[in-house]
């Protein structure tokens, strides 16, 4: 098992230099670039201007020599400096948005495995039943409707109308003036109604995976023979059942590492939470090449990460498929 955890880490460092490529060359294709956000609409920026910022960025370089220094800067951990009007390290600027995106994310992910696991085990060992076809029609709902547009149906009614909850933001006016828990409080009052529709989108889909899954176990030989001994209907579920229909769940569970920090561009902008999402979002309409590829190398990363710890979490699983 080592041996194998050893090979696919060498393997990562090759994928990510070619992500890396790939992602550098369609940021350089696409239209515009920083210079041009910040020059075209000043009417005193003139060519001279613009040629002056092009040398100070490196951007009169070839696109090989711009590649190779950036590459050069990242072997050792260097993310470069921010294109922005202020000048700031990569690193320092993703460091301050990474602690909000990762609470949000990893309580949405806490939720969705929590409520979507037993629910997708209940369905499937209770097929046909009425809970299986309410949980249905409410996953069916939760597939059909546009998450953006029941995040403002549901500011409205919460922050609005109720004036239950706060629509935007991490924390009120008087935040900082308040005890360790009235802040502890504040901040849950915020991320509420953001932890709650981030989890609603992924609840649907895992509860409907987890289902399909136990479905196909539950039609096994294996099963019926484990009933056919007399053992008791829990053991034959949690032992014989669950524990084989979790296998697929934890691949997905591997794939979702890069969600944890990869932020949601929509949810941040709706709620303006400063996440990962909204800087990524910031950094693309700046044309902010450093920002962009700093959280595209951290995305592809964990994106490899998730992948290595699926594997090994399968073989920790099922010891038929051990390296």
């Amino acid at each position: 098992m080592l041996r194998f955890v050893v090979r696919r880490l060498l393997l990562t460092i090759p994928l990510l230099v070619g992500i890396s490529f790939i992602s550098f060359l369609v940021i350089h294709l696409a239209p515009g670039g920083p210079i041009s956000v910040g020059t075209d609409m000043n009417p005193k920026a003139t060519a001279e201007t613009r040629a002056r910022l092009e040398a100070y960025y490196g951007l009169d370089q070839p696109f090989y020599v711009q590649y190779g220094r950036w590459l050069g800067r990242m072997a050792t951990l260097d993310f470069g400096d921010s294109f922005s009007p202020d000048g700031r390290p990569v690193a320092e600027k993703i460091r301050e948005r990474i602690p909000i995106t990762l609470t949000i994310n990893v309580l949405s992910m806490g939720l969705i495995f929590l409520v979507a696991i037993p629910i997708g085990i209940y369905s499937a060992v209770r097929q046909g039943s009425l809970f299986d076809r309410v949980s249905t029609v409410f996953v069916f709902t939760g597939f059909s409707i546009p998450t953006f547009w029941l995040a403002l149906l549901l500011m409205i009614l919460f922050g609005v109308k109720l004036e239950w909850l706060p629509i935007s933001g991490i924390g009120s006016l008087e935040y900082h003036s308040l005890g360790t828990m009235g802040k502890i409080a504040d901040r849950a009052r915020h991320l509420l109604l953001p932890v709650l529709l981030t989890g609603f989108t992924g609840l649907a889909g895992m509860s409907r995976y987890m289902r399909s899954n136990m479905l196909e176990v539950i039609r096994q030989d294996y099963v019926a023979t484990a009933r056919a001994k007399g053992l008791p209907e829990r053991t034959v579920v949690f032992r014989h059942e669950m524990r084989n229909a979790l296998l697929p769940v934890i691949t997905i569970l591997g794939l979702s590492v890069p969600d944890l920090l990869g932020g949601s561009v929509i949810f941040e902008t709706i709620f303006a939470i400063p996440g990962m999402g909204q800087l990524f979002y910031q950094g693309v309409m700046s044309r902010d090449y450093p920002l962009i590829m700093g959280i595209l190398t951290i995305g592809a990363f964990l994106t490899l990460l998730g992948n290595l710890l699926a594997d090994v979490g399968y073989a920790l699983a099922d010891p038929r498929i051990r390296p």
